[in-house]
């Protein structure tokens, strides 16, 4: 992961920031509570909590470790406006037959497709990039060849 760019819209990066600070504190703190009070049942080889514990700090710590070589290697995306769909446009799409859709052109560590975040990345992500309003897109997905108008590039 280090050394690979994540690009990231400004509210994604202080989301993410958000929850790295939470992990780091809060979290930590609720599972070093729960590390000590397994341990003060006594034999940890059979000790269940103490397993389950030990796994959740794990978990905790590998989380930690990506959000922070995520920000350190992110490059923040500031909205977009011109004639062609870049990172960080929002970009209004229609299939024939269909109604429209806006999505906005994020990195894969924000994207949410059903919260209107698509990645970059992706087939349609791809397929939108360096085209401009009007023009006709074909995204390749495992289900087949999408046909898309651009409707509108913000």
């Amino acid at each position: 992961m280090t050394g690979s760019r994540h690009y990231l819209t400004p509210e994604g990066k202080e989301e993410l920031e958000r929850e790295l600070q939470h992990l780091k504190t809060t979290r930590r703190r609720e599972v070093a509570e729960k590390l000590r009070r397994a341990i003060r049942e006594g034999d940890l080889s059979e000790n269940f909590g103490y397993t389950e514990s030990k796994r959740e700090q794990g978990m905790l710590e590998g989380r930690i470790r990506e959000l922070t070589a995520v920000l350190d290697n992110a490059e923040v995306l500031e909205p977009q406006s011109g004639p062609t769909v870049q990172l960080g446009s929002t970009v209004t799409v229609a299939e024939p037959g269909r109604d429209a859709e806006t999505y906005r052109i994020v990195g894969a560590k924000e994207a949410s497709p059903a919260e209107g975040r698509i990645s970059n990345e992706s087939p349609l992500g791809k397929a939108l990039i360096g085209h401009a309003s009007g023009d006709h897109v074909e995204a390749k997905t495992p289900g087949g060849t999408l046909h898309f108008e651009i409707l509108h590039v913000e």
